[in-house]
């Protein structure tokens, strides 16, 4: 099976590498820039909305992460992506991660990150008030669950753990006050300690991130 992960360094393209470093995928790395007028239609014919990452096997295209993590994971034989009795236990975590902890650090970073890096704008102290309220009221029910607990699941490393992570690996910009939260801080460490999530990109011909404007 011939497969390719287009990619950027941006929070969600990075989060698909990340996962399938981890999982040694049998895949292709292709650096991509989607919205490029010269690449703009051959990436809207394998996503509509022309966003990466995407994963192509066979001529098949499937884009959004969390569906490439949980097909890689199918593909390499790996529990990372649970698919037993404790499915559901993960899928919530995933969930609640992307709507409250994971939607808080974006609008965080998209103000102090993205919009800086992009020329989007000024950032909206507004705008981070509101992520940052956001960020310490979920924040607090997810450090709870931590306590006793390396990771998500009790049963170990979990895809929950990387997407709920997903963004802190760009906490340089965002300052988030992760460090206030030492559940939180040491579970991340754990991750963070992990090659695949450390450097997702070592070995890859990756352009860097733009640099902060401001």
């Amino acid at each position: 099976m011939t497969a390719t992960l287009y990619y950027s360094r941006n929070p969600n393209p990075r989060l698909a590498v990340a996962v399938a470093r981890h999982l040694g995928s049998d895949v292709t790395f292709e650096f991509a820039m989607p919205f490029h007028p010269k690449f703009r239609e051959k990436f809207r014919a394998l996503n509509p909305s022309g966003r990466i990452p995407i994963l192509v096997q066979d001529g098949h295209a499937l884009w959004e992460a969390d569906a490439i993590a949980c097909r890689l994971s199918m593909d390499a034989g790996s529990d990372f992506w649970r698919m037993g009795a404790e499915m559901p236990e993960m899928i919530r975590w995933i969930s609640w991660g992307k709507a409250h902890f994971v939607q808080a650090c974006d609008v965080v970073h998209f103000e102090r990150g993205t919009k800086q890096r992009y020329g989007f704008g000024p950032i909206d102290p507004l705008a981070v008030a509101q992520g940052l309220a956001d960020f310490h009221e979920n924040a607090a029910q997810l450090d709870a669950h931590l306590v006793g607990r390396d990771y998500l699941l009790d049963s170990g490393l979990s895809y929950a753990d990387f997407r709920m992570a997903s963004y802190l690996a760009f906490n340089d910009v965002a300052a988030l006050p992760i460090a206030n939260y030492p559940q939180i801080a040491a579970w991340y460490a754990r991750i963070a300690a992990r090659p695949a999530w450390a450097d997702p990109f070592a070995g890859l011909d990756t352009p860097p991130l733009p640099p902060i404007s401001c």
